[in-house]
């Protein structure tokens, strides 16, 4: 069975429970179940079938989930694209993936006419009308304007090993890499998901973070739609609108990352706002600093974390809300269906209370890389899947990250964890953001350098800086320079661009 069947039962036993809201219109169970029926049917019509790619390039809209769902019954694999990326991003993704069919959002259609020669093979068809690219614009929902193609052979792969979902990595230290999810594996992520919220079909989630990153899609969205509840789908984040739509329908789940819930808690209307509603609000995406979730938590606003990654579906830990409170800081318990391993440069297991690498084990890991054997082979040595992240665990089995392993600064011999130090800098009530990156230096290898972003208005100090640290940390993690910067270089989903930052401070140190 595949992972359409849920919206089919749904559209049977709810038919007009509203599936997905988005702007002024809703989707019943019944009318999304019916564009997923016609959305496979135009795949059939194009002659897309099993291990063919089909991107999405828009912001988020219904028809994407109903293109999801569609290439689960076709054995197809949908290729969601960020859409923050530059053509000549594009282009680098579009090559590596060879989609049979480019599917363009209005907004971006001038943006797809510049992409159309480097794939003259592939269908480039329009979202909500003409205005495709190459020439010939083409509607989606124009059936005479789609020529048929040779029927499709029946799938001979098995649903649950079927790969359905190609994300590439943000890229955010370095060239972005096509990571393969099968249907099994967005089936056990959903498990995962259910039992992190429980999620059930009362509930009413708010998907706000981009759905071309798995999570926008995965933590709450797909989840809802299986257990039959009712996603509210912005195009888009966007604060005041969110403080609106919570209110107004209820809002009991959603996923915001920290960049966002700085920025909601930063408005008036944080302290206004009628959030009695949401019985948890889930974040991650990166380490998440302590103080934020202690800051959240004081507000009332239950805040819950998870970790993981594109490789891992995304859900590999996750903390429950009745431990909230309790574990904050933590990034959790493995998921119910996850197995975590914190070992050393060997794989070796490491004991409670010491960092290494953080290692993930079940089936909503990826498949592969795409066209990357060899980088599969590495990520995935021994039946584990190699996150480069580092942490713990601590004596109850939660685990906590401090690090990627490319962010740790060895300064004199010495690791230091970047997030020890933004952890502390982040109590201080005029930052509002804090990165702290590793710069060359010709006698100790590297030296620590903050970046830091100020609330409107405030004022500080480097010393202020300096005398926030006397006393928590060792001497050789103290920063040797302070830039105050009007924001920090963030990926879509908000991670710091730490690379993009430490080039950055490094020519500023040099000029």
């Amino acid at each position: 069975m595949d992972l359409a069947v849920p919206i089919e039962r749904h559209a049977a036993f709810t038919p007009r429970k509203i599936a997905v809201r988005f702007g002024s219109e809703d989707l019943d169970y019944a009318t999304l179940s019916a564009r997923v029926a016609q959305a496979r049917g135009r795949l059939e019509t194009l002659g897309i079938g099993e291990g063919d790619v089909v991107a999405f390039l828009g912001l988020n809209h219904p028809e994407m989930l109903a293109l999801l769902f569609a290439c689960a019954r076709q054995r197809s694999i949908l290729l969601p694209l960020n859409w923050r990326l530059s053509a000549a991003e594009h282009a680098r993704v579009l090559a590596d993936a060879a989609p049979r069919l480019v599917l363009t959002a209005p907004d971006f259609f001038a943006h797809a006419q510049a992409l159309h020669d480097g794939l003259p093979t592939a269908h480039w068809l329009a979202l909500g009308g003409a205005g495709g690219a190459g020439g010939a614009p083409t509607a989606w929902d124009d059936w005479n304007a789609i020529a048929p193609a040779a029927a499709t052979k029946p799938a001979s792969t098995p649903a649950h090993r079927a790969p359905v979902l190609l994300c590439y990595t943000s890229g955010s230290t370095g060239l972005p890499k096509g990571v393969v999810l099968t249907q099994g594996a967005l089936f056990f992520n959903v498990i995962n998901s259910v039992h992190m919220h429980d999620l059930t079909s009362a509930d009413r989630v708010l998907t706000t973070l981009p759905m071309f990153h798995v999570g926008g899609l995965n933590i709450q969205t797909v989840p809802a739609l299986h257990a039959g509840a009712t996603v509210v789908l912005h195009a888009r984040f966007d604060g005041d609108a969110a403080f609106e739509i919570i209110e107004r329908e209820r809002i009991t789940l959603a996923v915001l990352v920290p960049a966002q819930l700085a920025a909601m808690m930063d408005s008036p209307r944080w302290s206004t706002a009628d959030l009695s509603s949401l019985r948890v609000v889930t974040t991650g995406s990166t380490i998440v600093p302590e103080a934020l979730v202690r800051r959240v938590h004081h507000s009332g606003v239950p805040l819950i974390q998870v970790y993981g990654s594109t490789e891992t579906c995304p859900i590999a830990a996750y903390v429950r809300r009745e431990d909230a409170a309790r574990k904050a800081g933590a990034a959790g318990l493995p998921a119910l269906y996850c197995a975590l391993r914190i070992v050393d440069e060997e794989d070796r297991d490491l004991p409670v209370g010491v960092d290494g690498e953080i290692l993930v084990r079940g089936p909503s890991i990826m498949m592969a890389y795409w066209n990357a054997p060899q980088a599969t082979a590495e990520a995935l040595r021994g039946g584990w899947y190699h996150s480069g992240d580092l942490g713990h665990l601590d004596a109850e089995g939660y685990l906590h990250v401090v690090a990627r392993k490319h962010d740790m600064i060895i300064s004199g011999g010495e690791n230091i964890y970047p997030a020890e130090i933004e952890n502390i800098l982040l109590e201080h009530p005029a930052i509002t953001e804090a990165c702290v990156v590793g710069c060359p230096d010709e006698r100790w290898g590297e030296v620590v350098v903050a970046a830091l972003v100020l609330k409107p208005g405030a004022r500080v100090t480097t010393s202020d800086v300096m005398a926030l640290l006397d006393d928590r940390i060792a001497r050789y993690k103290r920063p040797r320079a302070v830039h105050f910067l009007d924001s920090l270089p963030r990926t879509a989903l908000g991670k710091v661009q730490r690379e993009e930052l430490r080039l950055a401070v490094a020519a500023a140190a040099a000029a």
